[in-house]
């Protein structure tokens, strides 16, 4: 619990009282704060379940070689552990927005939606990876890199208002970009996100989910031997 209240309380501190961060459009004390923590705690849980996703086979391939047992309770223990940890940190940070006076209501409620979807496509595009990363090795590699980008390339730390229309035009080709407004709509504006506009990441996570389980059902044999 302890490193989570640490980075909550540097950022609140950081930026709302030393930088005096405002946010365009919201006139509080701790909107960018808020801001920066709904975009980074939810963009921790996805990089953690995906991390963890394109590593799982590789790091239990002596269970996998030793051992008879369902192989999919692997990534159901990936996403339990990281579904706790996202838990604790976020609790902490929902007691920070009641104890401020910025807990958005009743649209709070809509998280449990948005998160789910988030966690489905975690999951599935972790499995994909998973499963090409045993055959390919390179493919985890790259993909740690390409998170980097992407972390940057997604409204977390800054707001899609300040970009050329142009930018922001093509952020919508970013499902992570939706899913954060989404997060960040809730938690800064206490509204209720579009739902119409998350529906592309809905479609791309069944399909990843369909595509990764596909792959791990079809090769999950040759997955022993290539360990």
């Amino acid at each position: 619990m302890i490193n989570p209240l640490a980075m909550i309380i540097v950022y609140t501190v950081i930026f709302a009282q030393i930088m005096k961060a405002k946010l365009p459009g919201v006139d509080s004390t701790f909107a960018y704060s808020i801001y920066l923590c709904a975009g980074v705690l939810t963009w921790g849980l996805f990089a953690e379940i995906v991390g963890r996703g394109q590593n799982v086979f590789l790091d239990n391939a002596n269970l996998l070689k030793k051992l008879s047992f369902p192989r999919l309770c692997l990534p159901v223990v990936v996403v339990a552990n990281a579904g706790l940890n996202f838990v604790i940190i976020f609790g902490l940070f929902a007691a920070f927005l009641v104890l401020s006076g910025n807990f958005p209501g009743w649209p709070f409620m809509a998280l449990v939606p948005v998160l789910a979807l988030l966690v489905a496509f975690s999951i599935g595009l972790g499995i994909t990876l998973g499963v090409l990363n045993v055959f390919f090795r390179d493919v985890g590699q790259f993909f740690g890199i390409f998170l980097s980008f992407w972390f940057w390339l997604t409204p977390i730390v800054y707001p899609v208002s300040i970009l050329p229309e142009a930018l922001q035009s093509a952020m919508s080709l970013n499902p992570m970009a939706r899913l954060m407004t989404a997060f960040q709509v809730i938690l800064v504006n206490g509204q209720w996100p579009n739902w119409y506009s998350l529906w592309p990441v809905a479609a791309l996570a069944i399909l990843l989910c369909v595509i990764g389980f596909g792959l791990f059902r079809r090769h999950a044999g040759e997955m022993v031997d290539e360990l």
